[in-house]
């Protein structure tokens, strides 16, 4: 009974390591040919602070909205988080607007869970703090104002929706998987990872490939004849 959960980790951080060495557009790529062409989300998903690096993982979801009550802490955002696993990018949705929905102590107390980054629909503030833990995050904005007493979670390990690039939203499920870099960032549905995965793999063979040739001489319009396009 032991043995499930340890092949479980072992495979979950192998798919993430091996994610962390293919680009957001290549990624992007597969999913058009199989039929997934709107999982890219919206351009003002950013590195917060700017050299944060790549992030990947499996998706944890956390939903809030805009609530006014007390300040002094927000109980359902602590729980939430208390919930995190190793290997998992916490995915933060909602309405609220001009607000951080977390900053450095939170990120240092998921990152304390194995949590390996976080997608933020909305703002984070502490940016310069979270960054020397090495933590790498996405948001739409940074901003010093703090969600207590404005934006209280109400639901984790739901669908949520986040801003989409080619549509309003992109609905992302617990279990999916994440993926930013340079580029932007991109969501990959649970049941296509590994599908996903291996052809961008290929694809990531077949550039470094033609970056090598091009290199030593071999002309674009060679090389386009050679591989086609990539």
């Amino acid at each position: 009974m032991t043995e499930q959960p340890q092949r479980d980790a072992t495979w979950r951080e192998d798919i993430r390591r091996r994610y962390l060495a293919v680009d957001t557009s290549n990624v992007a790529d597969v999913l058009d040919t199989l039929g997934l062409p709107d999982q890219g989300l919206a351009p003002e998903f950013a590195p917060y602070p700017a050299a944060t690096g790549r992030l990947a993982g499996f998706a944890y979801t956390i939903r809030g909205q805009m609530t006014p009550f007390p300040l002094g802490g927000d109980a359902e955002k602590m729980k939430a988080c208390q919930g995190v696993s190793p290997g998992e990018v916490t995915v933060w949705s909602g309405d609220g607007e001009g607000i951080c929905y977390f900053g450095e102590l939170i990120a240092i107390g998921m990152k304390e869970k194995g949590c390996v980054g976080a997608l933020v629909d909305g703002g984070i503030r502490d940016i310069r703090w979270i960054g020397e833990q090495a933590f790498p995050v996405y948001a739409r904005y940074r901003t010093p104002v703090q969600s207590i007493g404005r934006w209280k979670v109400n639901a984790s390990q739901v669908p949520v929706l986040m801003r989409g690039a080619t549509s309003r939203y992109v609905e992302i499920n617990p279990g999916d998987f994440i993926l930013a870099d340079e580029d932007g960032a991109i969501a990959i549905p649970a049941d296509r990872i590994e599908e996903v995965l291996v052809e961008a793999e290929r694809l990531t063979a077949v550039e470094v490939s033609i970056r090598q040739e091009l290199s030593r001489g071999l002309s674009l319009a060679d090389a386009l004849a050679k591989y086609g396009h990539v």
